[in-house]
């Protein structure tokens, strides 16, 4: 019998990857050329990402209502409601939603916790990407956008950085009760190519590029970015389950795609709105 390459096989779902990539790029074009669009494209994430969490703790409770409900109510915040005053809004939505599911449904404490943290992780977190496209500063055209991009691709870059680090010189397991395949090696090194990264695109989207600040930004997503990661990888060995979903080949469910994102984004806006805008 042919033995496999090792190589090859352990890179054996490099190319569905990339094809699933190519997938995403064109669909975060597209919405984000505005703040309608960008309101939907949220929405939707937020949709898809409750959908996953509600069907990996309770696969078989009935949950299209009240997602859809959720969902209208994302949309509305976002277009209609400030940065300041949405986390208000979320968060008594969030517990209005689980007193429902406990009163209703008669949910457990440990089903209403779970879900209470899937819920700030797919309206609040993702929230926050909306509001970091909708930032203006007057001497920098389409600020908003340029940031919108830079914490994306600055984030997801991390996840392969840190993917493909592992890969290659990964041997040391960083948290091996929850995700065996996560090492130093590859959170060191996605870290550090993640705070280049950082720097490159600062220094290419904005004029007051500073290297302290990105070098500072590099480091801080790319270890809440890991925290992120870290943090579903956890939610899905509670749930028993290996993937969120089966939403992207190669990935799995979107927020097996977007985990990181869901610490990334609130820090990056706070950093903008207190460091960077100041």
């Amino acid at each position: 019998m042919k033995e496999q390459d090792p190589v090859n096989g352990k890179f054996s779902d490099v190319p569905i990857r990339v094809k699933s990539w190519v997938y995403i790029i064109i669909l975060f074009s597209l919405g984000i050329i505005n703040s309608l669009t960008m309101t939907i494209f949220v929405s939707l994430l937020t949709f898809q990402g409750m959908k996953e969490i509600f069907r990996m703790i309770k696969p078989n409770f009935s949950f299209l209502p009240l997602l859809v409900l959720l969902t209208c109510l994302q949309a509305y915040f976002i277009y209609f409601i400030s940065d300041t005053a949405y986390l208000r809004y979320a968060i008594i939505t969030i517990l209005i939603a689980l007193i429902i599911l406990f009163i209703v449904w008669k949910f457990s404490f440990k089903a209403l916790l779970s879900f209470g943290i899937g819920l700030c992780i797919t309206l609040i977190c993702f929230a926050y990407l909306a509001y970091i496209r909708s930032i203006e500063y007057p001497i920098i055209s389409h600020f908003g956008l340029r940031l919108i991009i830079f914490i994306v691709v600055v984030t997801e870059l991390n996840d392969v950085f840190q993917y493909l680090s592992g890969k290659f010189f990964g041997n040391k397991p960083i948290v091996p009760q929850i995700s065996p395949n996560k090492t130093w090696e590859g959170l060191i090194g996605g870290v550090m190519l993640t705070t280049l990264l950082s720097n490159l695109l600062g220094y290419l989207l904005f004029s007051f590029y500073d290297l302290l600040n990105f070098t500072f930004m590099g480091l801080l997503l790319g270890i809440l970015g890991f925290g992120g990661d870290v943090l579903m990888s956890y939610m899905k060995r509670k749930a028993h389950v290996k993937d969120t979903g089966t939403l992207i080949p190669g990935h799995g469910g979107l927020l097996d795609r977007m985990d990181s994102l869901t610490f990334n984004a609130p820090a990056f806006f706070l950093i903008v709105q207190y460091i960077l805008l100041k």
